[in-house]
């Protein structure tokens, strides 16, 4: 039976079928850790990883010290805003210590 209606691009149906199923936010999500780099900046790139996003928002974050760590955790709500701001929808971070590799850590 043909479809009545208005033609719709592929790109328009693809980004209606991704936000009707929620893939849309996972998919923002997801994205946050291949960015990493460029939303926290080299400084804060160089000590820790993004490994993962969970379905209810929390990313978890490798660092490379306690130290960091613990400065990081005092950081999170600036680091949660900017998340925010660039569309990430991020609800919380969990910061693991443990080796990073740091041919991955701080690539830009």
């Amino acid at each position: 039976m043909p479809r009545e209606g208005p033609a719709v691009g592929i790109h328009e149906a693809l980004a209606a079928y991704l936000k009707r199923t929620g893939l849309k936010t996972r998919l923002d999500q997801a994205s946050v850790v291949e960015a990493w780099p460029d939303l926290v900046g080299p400084q804060i790139a160089r000590v820790t990883r993004a490994e993962g996003v969970s379905e209810d928002g929390i990313l978890f974050v490798r660092v490379t010290t306690a130290p960091w760590m613990q400065e990081l955790q005092l950081m999170s709500p600036d680091i949660l805003r900017r998340l925010g701001e660039r569309a990430k929808k991020i609800r919380r971070i969990v910061w693991r210590v443990g080796e990073i590799d740091s041919g991955r850590a701080g690539r830009r």
